[in-house]
């Protein structure tokens, strides 16, 4: 925890990139149209805050506290979600891109992902049951040994993963896209 604490506080049009934001546990914030790419936030606590078209590309979050933080129409390139804080992570997203971002062994339980770009993105020995992946596009998306047991894939698109190197019990998906789940057979569906 931090010395200072800030709330109730709005930020706008603000570049952290060139100003920098106080070290601070953030509680009931809101940052809209903001830029903190390549931003070092290690340390800092967000706490019910909202982020609101932001760019937090490539931003480092070394033990950086997400405790039911919502992410609107964000940029979120390469952040390393596996190197926050875990206690008590929540996070949700909506009409985000997180392309390139990792998210290794880091528990998503019922997590909210809505309309969001998660090209290449690493959920490898995470744990993702019940999330749910609203109208997302995972091209490129790794699921290694992952927990997607409960999760809801039936609007998602362009996932591929092995189902025998995941769990994936009373796991959602549609008939459409299912195939996603036979990609490594190489086989031909018509």
């Amino acid at each position: 925890m931090n010395a200072l604490l800030i709330e109730n506080t709005e930020f706008a049009d603000l570049d952290f990139s060139i100003t920098k934001l106080a070290k601070a546990d953030y509680d009931h914030c809101i940052f809209a149209n903001c830029n903190f790419s390549n931003v070092d936030v290690s340390d800092y606590s967000f706490e019910n805050t909202t982020f609101e078209n932001c760019d937090l590309s490539n931003v480092r979050i070394k033990n950086t506290s997400f405790k039911e933080v919502k992410l609107h129409q964000c940029k979120v390139l390469g952040m390393h979600f596996e190197n926050c804080n875990a206690f008590l992570f929540s996070i949700q997203f909506e009409n985000s891109r997180l392309n390139l971002s990792s998210f290794y062994k880091r528990n998503l339980r019922n997590t909210r992902f809505k309309n969001c770009q998660l090209y290449e993105a690493d959920f490898a020995e995470a744990d993702m049951m019940g999330v749910n992946f609203e109208n997302c596009d995972l091209s490129g998306s790794n699921f290694e040994n992952t927990l997607l047991e409960k999760a809801d894939f039936r609007t998602a698109f362009n996932y591929s993963f092995d189902p025998e190197h995941n769990k994936i019990k009373k796991a959602k998906f549609s008939k459409e896209e299912v195939v996603g789940l036979l990609r490594k057979y190489n086989i031909e569906i018509e």
